[in-house]
């Protein structure tokens, strides 16, 4: 039965591929929550996903827009506004891709007109995004805009190759434009970094699998599902979490505070003998 954290509250969704995606199980909470808001996606992902199926669920309108062009987004957010009926109160941000990891190239083999288009893809859309809503005074006071990272940011992957450098700098901008949408229009800016998850996008990483299963077994909790996230995104969108902002927030089971657990130890040992 839904609380309605959300009820009375528009924003828009970024990212929302098929039902394995974060975004999409966002969409579905933030229904359930009362909440109001349009889908959006790059062209080419909306022809290869199943979005037109959540917006019927959802009673939501689909706009597409490239989220690295600005008069994409200029015309996003001027629907949006129209459409929902006034200001926003969240948007997420759940855009990420690598050519270099989709075609397979090492972190030392880089394609470097590849790895621009990946940084401007999955970190500078974000500040291009906040620009936008921040030039249009788009966002109600008290608004939450939301980022999804993970802890390649911090810590090394290997195989996550040049997304750990855009998730660090997607982060930064979290932080750095937070300060100004914090100060200048009361609306906070947080980033949440989701345990690895079964998503589209996630299995196109090499060792993905791997990365799933070590992390299942050092998190005391275990790892935090797709639901999971969008659980916690609903209540960073929700006024329970009105004085929170600038934090990267680690969703992961514990993952992050761990330097090794009994069964990871376990394993290696056996591994040993």
């Amino acid at each position: 039965m839904s609380n309605n954290l959300l009820k009375g509250k528009r924003g828009i969704i970024f990212g929302a591929l098929d039902e394995n995606s974060i975004a999409w199980k966002t969409a579905e909470r933030v229904h359930e929550e009362g909440g109001t808001f349009v889908l959006t996606n790059a062209p080419v992902a909306l022809r290869m996903g199943q979005i037109n199926a959540l917006a019927e669920k959802t009673g939501s309108q689909i706009i597409p827009a490239d989220a690295t062009s600005l008069e994409d987004l200029e015309n996003l957010i001027e629907q949006s506004v129209e459409i929902l009926g006034g200001k926003l109160d969240f948007v997420l941000h759940s855009i990420g891709m690598s050519i270099n990891v989709r075609k397979g190239n090492a972190y030392s083999d880089q394609n470097y007109e590849w790895t621009q288009k990946g940084t401007d893809i999955s970190a500078m859309s974000f500040h291009k995004v906040m620009q936008t809503l921040y030039k249009k005074d788009a966002m109600n006071k008290w608004g939450s805009i939301v980022a999804l990272t993970y802890m390649a940011a911090q810590r090394v992957f290997p195989d996550y190759n040049d997304m750990a450098d855009n998730k660090a700098y997607l982060e930064s901008i979290a932080r750095s434009f937070g300060y100004i949408f914090g100060k200048d229009k009361t609306v906070r800016v947080n980033t949440i970094s989701q345990s690895p998850t079964p998503t589209t996008a996630g299995s196109g990483v090499k060792g993905f699998d791997g990365f799933i299963a070590y992390a299942d077994k050092m998190a005391p909790l275990g790892n935090a599902t797709a639901l999971d996230c969008a659980n916690y995104t609903v209540a960073m969108f929700s006024d329970l979490t009105r004085m929170v902002t600038l934090q990267n927030l680690f969703h992961d089971g514990g993952f992050s505070n761990m330097g090794v657990s009994n069964e990871v130890m376990e394993a290696f040992v056996k591994g040993s003998e």
